[in-house]
């Protein structure tokens, strides 16, 4: 039988750039709710006890950036400048312009923000038709998050990574090889009853029983300490973790970061878009895996090329698909951000634990293709 392994990570709310896009993505959600045709384009940049805000917003209302960054922090947890951040001594300081003319000319009248290739993905290897491997990642991250804010394990601080290793066996996930946690906490904790508690508080209620045998090897904090963290132990920015927003690495990815932009920038809806269609493929039957590539150039509305690829899974072929998808959906930058309701300020939604297999976000939605 073939066997192979795959690893995918995760991340958590609180490593330093996933703090930045989520300050990104709360700076796009207001200004979205004072005027739903606001261009955004934000860049957040964080180091020690600082936060930077730069970038484009061309907008009708305006926001209180520095309240909402501090509000954004807070909620995540940072409160001590010693070991990562103080929501409420760090310095912010902001660089906003307006979105550049030139490239408004091509917006305004429908065409998109700029020009790239975009991917989604989907496969049958999880209810959420996601990977296993970064779905498995992504649940411990969101349960060490959780652990943290419940305080069933208070000492713990915002930082923190996964990473899961799954074994392979003819093309389907059979068990897990690796679980590795790292992650931030107080000091004077003992490392092993820190081992313990995210054992048991952590691993064993996310993962499968059947998924962990005598071989599966689990690592917590493998240096032995993580106390000093967030963007006092490295610098966060926003647009960084892009395979973890995706498929974990078991899709390609058109290299384009989400977070801090709005719908017209293809980079995002497109990519949003395409996992949509990713899904219903694979949800109705079409594929066990589907991947889709699109292209725009920069100021046109229609999409340059379209491919799809089923890894020979498929019971229609490609040229089939394509022709469903370019028959059935209107994959103008419009057309996107119409079906999908996406000025509607929702982005804080997607920023944590990945962008997709999130049920009650609109591109995850399942219909009859």
């Amino acid at each position: 039988m073939k066997k192979y392994y795959f690893t995918s990570e995760s991340v958590t709310e609180g490593h330093p750039d996933k703090l930045c896009d989520t300050i990104s993505d709360c700076i796009l959600d207001e200004y979205l709710k004072k005027d739903k045709n606001a261009r955004v384009a934000v860049e957040t940049f964080a180091s020690g006890n600082s936060i930077t805000i730069a970038g484009q917003i061309t907008a009708n209302g305006e926001v209180n950036i520095e309240d909402l960054v501090r509000k954004t922090i807070k909620e995540i947890g940072y409160d001590n400048e010693k070991t990562d951040m103080d929501y409420r001594t760090c310095k912010i300081y902001t660089n906003i312009t307006k979105q550049s003319p030139d490239i408004a000319i091509g917006v305004d009248i429908g065409g998109a923000g700029d020009q790239g290739i975009m991917f989604g993905y989907a496969c049958d290897e999880t209810p959420e038709y996601m990977p296993y491997a970064i779905s498995m990642a992504h649940k411990l991250s969101k349960r060490l998050t959780e652990v943290r804010k419940n305080k069933e394990i208070e000492y713990l601080r915002p930082d923190g990574k996964t990473q899961v290793t799954v074994e392979y066996e003819e093309d389907k996930p059979k068990r897990i090889e690796t679980v590795l946690i790292s992650t931030q906490h107080n000091e004077n904790i003992q490392q092993e009853k820190l081992k313990k508690d995210i054992v048991e508080k952590v691993v064993q209620p996310v993962i499968p029983e059947n998924m962990i045998d005598k071989n599966t090897n689990i690592y917590i904090n493998p240096t032995g300490k993580f106390v000093i963290g967030g963007p006092l132990g490295d610098t966060g920015l926003t647009g960084r973790k892009i395979i973890v927003d995706t498929y974990g690495g078991y899709a390609r990815h058109g290299g384009g970061a989400f977070s801090g932009k709005d719908a017209s920038k293809v980079d995002r809806s497109a990519a949003y878009m395409l996992r949509h269609i990713a899904k219903n493929i694979v949800a109705n039957g079409y594929a066990r895996k589907c991947e889709i590539q699109i292209s725009y150039a920069i100021g046109m509305e229609k999409p340059l090329s379209i491919a799809v690829n089923t890894f020979s899974t498929g019971i229609k072929s490609e040229e089939e698909l394509v022709k469903i998808i370019e028959d059935k959906f209107d994959l103008t930058p419009n057309g996107i951000i119409e079906y999908l309701n996406l000025k509607a300020p929702i982005y804080s939604k997607t920023t944590n634990y990945g962008h997709f297999g999130k049920e009650e976000l609109p591109f995850e939605k399942i219909f009859t293709l």
